[in-house]
């Protein structure tokens, strides 16, 4: 007989106290639930049930193999749910976090295309420019971009952007161009306000040693768009990532400040809470993210 039919009147019968109600329950006959424990014992070699006219109660041994049969059991239905679920269409609200410069350029524009291809999906995306806690905060999952802080999420890269340093020409033929990182002290620097590290830039050498710019700078916003269009307007050097800079500098609106320095790239990942399964709706999303930005890449925006 099959184990798991075997453990499972059993354990009906312990929940139902009785053979009746537990045939009842299975949609059996009695007898058949009976011939089920009564192989289930025989394989074990111990009695489970002790059975009088009135009641039917385990043994120790029994009460012990409950909590253990009760478990498997349990976790079988999940797996039985788990393929439904992964099987069925994807629909319900999908709560999505992501940062304002890349949903604002990037994520908008394609939302549209998924929604039609999806049409039970309701999205409700949030733009901003902090880090979010995605359980406690309700999100399902969230575009980020650089080093992933949370270890604990799971996470698949989409694809990967640069960051440079760029400006008008219009901002270099008026205040020359900077030779060496130490020379951006004497530069018009425009700066994230947002960022936690504060106006700090994290930059390579070309010898490969990690340098710190600090300083104060002459704008600071918490807008990519607009350090961009300060910088296009001859205001200073900004150091933005190329999903934001790649048509302007094609239009030759900037150009790069320091082109000998190693170029700084950052991954693009989707994240989202940790589980045994991830919900249809965040998967089909997910899906569709890598599918959207596969040609994207490092300057190919």
């Amino acid at each position: 007989m099959d184990r798991l039919t075997e453990m499972e009147a059993f354990a009906t019968v312990v929940d139902q106290g009785g053979f009746t109600d537990a045939a009842k329950k299975m949609g059996i006959s009695k007898s058949a639930v009976s011939k089920h424990v009564s192989s289930l014992e025989a394989r074990l070699g111990a009695r489970l049930l002790n059975r009088t006219t009135r009641r039917v109660s385990p043994t120790e041994i029994g009460l012990a193999y409950y909590d253990r049969a009760r478990r498997v059991l349990n976790d079988a239905g999940e797996a039985d749910a788990l393929v439904t679920s992964m099987q069925s269409a994807p629909s319900g609200l999908l709560r999505i976090s992501v940062a304002t410069d890349f949903g604002v350029n990037h994520l908008s524009p394609v939302l549209g295309d998924f929604l039609t291809e999806f049409p039970d999906i309701t999205v409700n995306m949030v733009l901003n420019n902090r880090f979010v806690e995605l359980i406690s905060e309700g999100f399902d999952m969230a575009v980020r971009i650089g080093e992933l802080e949370d270890s604990t999420l799971r996470a698949r890269k989409l694809t990967e952007t640069t960051k440079r340093m760029v400006a008008s020409p219009a901002y270099f033929e008026r205040y020359g161009r900077p030779q060496k990182i130490d020379d951006l002290s004497d530069h018009k620097l425009l700066h994230y306000s947002s960022q936690s590290s504060g106006a700090v830039w994290k930059l390579t050498a070309p010898s490969g040693e990690k340098r710190q710019v600090r300083t104060s700078g002459w704008l600071s916003v918490n807008d990519g768009q607009s350090l961009l269009n300060a910088a296009v307007s001859g205001l200073g050097i900004a150091y933005l990532p190329s999903y934001l800079y790649a048509d302007a500098m094609k239009r030759g609106e900037i150009v790069e400040a320091m082109p000998d320095l190693p170029i700084e790239k950052q991954g693009i990942y989707a994240v989202y809470p940790p589980g045994r399964f991830t919900q249809p709706k965040v998967r089909a999303f997910i899906d569709f993210l890598a599918n959207a930005f596969m040609e994207k890449g490092p300057d190919v925006w």
